[in-house]
């Protein structure tokens, strides 16, 4: 028996490490605003919003793709839906290196990249979820921590393999699919649900009922699922408009700093974003819910605050922690979304509940335009700030008005 188990634990070890990997590399299209640079200087007619537009239709087509992933892995092997994604992966950034107009840029990558990335995050998480029942936000935090660092990780990467001439990052764009076509599709034979005896038996159901399965139709009558959902918006919103003015804000505090020192320090937000993930992860299976969601809400207020304090004391150092705290509470809002949808509406329709979650993404992906709006309208990044403190407020409001459903 001891050693079924210890085999056993070996095998979810195992798919846990290859699942980090795999979402590692499914990331990777997060890294848009590295690739948009050198896209742009080929086509300098193409407007800063049409190429922010490609990450846009990336993003929706991530959630769909998440979506879909999710209502097929109940017809279908969890290995086919990843295979897939290595194919859409590999087309995706085929047609990218060719690529000579906005609409086939769109295509490509909006398209099908984002599509891929869907399907590869969901299937990965959906699956990890169910091999470690009773670790459900460590496991998240740690397969998520991959797919957050993916930009800067990979897009550090795509950068050294790409030569400064006109027309290089075609050649990087095609030698980066292949590659990661190829680890996701041998990453996609290590994945399955596992058998009854495989993975711990899951803790105890509480005694006011949760833990219980919920269809998805279900889940989208309570308003603890409304409520989370906002929450999620609202922290993810708060990071993502941070990120979208990380450089040119610390380069206007900064002013005698050097622009490589610059990208360095920006570069912390995707570093504790993936660290967030792990930290917030384990604090959920030791603190529950509520009162991570709490440390995860006071710490986005606090990198908010400290960036506030950045802004009229002119201090870059306070940049930098201000950039390492609002990363942190970044991560923890997908790791919450990912922990929170199986403890409150089980895991019989966790790939489908999971994905329709994910697309608050749809709605935060906005928060990097508002945030350049505010800027262009005052010329003063206080606007921004201000609102970023509200919205963080607001979120604990919120927070607070969930409920476990029973």
């Amino acid at each position: 028996m001891e050693q079924t188990n210890s085999r056993q634990n070996g095998v979810r070890f195992l798919y846990a490490a290859v699942g980090l990997v795999v979402l590692l590399f499914a990331g990777f299209v997060y890294g848009w605003s590295i690739f948009a640079a050198p896209i742009g200087a080929d086509f300098p007619a193409w407007s800063k919003a049409q190429l922010s537009l490609t990450f846009t239709i990336c993003m929706a087509f991530f959630c769909l793709g998440g979506f879909a992933a999710g209502n097929l892995s109940k017809k279908i092997p969890v290995r086919v839906n990843v295979i897939f994604s290595a194919a859409l992966f590999l087309v995706g950034f085929f047609l990218v290196s060719r690529a000579d107009s906005l609409p086939m840029l769109y295509v490509s990558y909006g398209v099908l990249c984002g599509t891929a990335s869907g399907f590869a995050y969901n299937s990965v998480m959906s699956t990890m979820t169910k091999w470690f029942p009773n670790s459900q936000g460590t496991i998240s935090g740690v397969l998520l921590m991959g797919f957050g660092s993916s930009s800067m990780v990979l897009g550090s990467l795509f950068d050294a393999m790409t030569p400064a001439e006109t027309g290089a990052w075609r050649q990087t764009f095609l030698i980066m699919g292949i590659i990661m076509a190829a680890v996701i599709f041998i990453g996609a034979f290590f994945f399955k649900m596992p058998p009854p005896s495989a993975a711990p038996a899951a803790k105890a159901k509480q005694a006011d009922g949760s833990g219980r399965d919920l269809t998805p139709t279900q889940m989208l009558r309570t308003s603890s699922f409304w409520l989370f959902f906002l929450w999620a918006i609202l922290i993810s919103g708060i990071g993502l408009a941070v990120i979208s003015q990380a450089k040119p804000f610390a380069s206007a505090i900064g002013v005698a700093v050097d622009a490589g020192v610059i990208t360095f320090v920006v570069g912390f937000i995707s570093i504790c974003n993936g660290l967030g993930r792990v930290v917030f992860g384990g604090l959920f299976d030791k603190l529950g819910w509520k009162r991570t969601m709490t440390i995860v809400n006071a710490v986005s207020l606090v990198g908010v605050i400290i960036l506030i304090a950045a802004l009229f004391t002119k201090a870059f150092p306070l940049v930098v922690v201000g950039f390492i705290v609002t990363g942190l509470g970044y991560g923890g809002a997908p790791t919450m979304g990912s922990a929170v949808i199986s403890d409150f509406f089980g895991q019989k329709n966790y790939p489908v509940n999971f994905s329709i979650n994910n697309m608050n993404l749809l709605v935060a992906s906005f928060a990097g335009t508002i945030a350049g709006a505010l800027y262009d309208a005052s010329q003063s990044y206080v606007s921004t700030l201000v609102v970023l403190a509200v919205c963080s407020v607001v979120a604990f409001v919120v927070m607070n008005c969930i409920r476990r459903p029973k």
